[in-house]
């Protein structure tokens, strides 16, 4: 059985940085590309940042670039997110995602897999 477990949500204030987790099990990602993504208000769901797990490859949406880093760490079959200089806007609950194909992909029904989510909060 496949999971994702999202964790490190939290409540900052604007300007302030975070980073968030996923703990993979179940399935080894030597080839897929695996994302973060956003939901503010249901039902959209905006891709936040992907990293592609054979080689590295980043890509970030234009509202984070500069601020995030997507990361990942092999050995212990993790996922990452750090968050510096966030942004009110950025308030939202952050999801990690699995893709079984090779390509990379900024859609959200494109992926699989899915953790629970997790909540960040940015006051002003």
């Amino acid at each position: 059985e496949v999971q994702l477990q999202a964790s490190g949500g939290g409540s900052v204030q604007a300007g302030g940085s975070l980073r968030l987790s996923c703990a993979i099990s179940g399935l080894a990602f030597s080839h897929y590309p695996m994302a973060w993504f956003r939901q503010a208000a249901w039902p959209e769901r905006e891709f936040v940042a992907s990293i592609k797990w054979n080689d590295g490859r980043t890509d970030y949406a234009d509202s984070v670039k500069g601020r995030f880093a997507i990361s990942r760490d092999n050995a212990k079959n993790a996922m990452y997110l750090q968050m510096n200089s966030l942004k009110p806007e950025g308030t939202a609950v952050y999801y990690c995602a699995g893709r079984s194909m090779s390509i990379s992909s900024r859609t959200p029904e494109d992926y699989t897999f899915w953790g629970q989510g997790t909540q960040v909060t940015v006051s002003s």
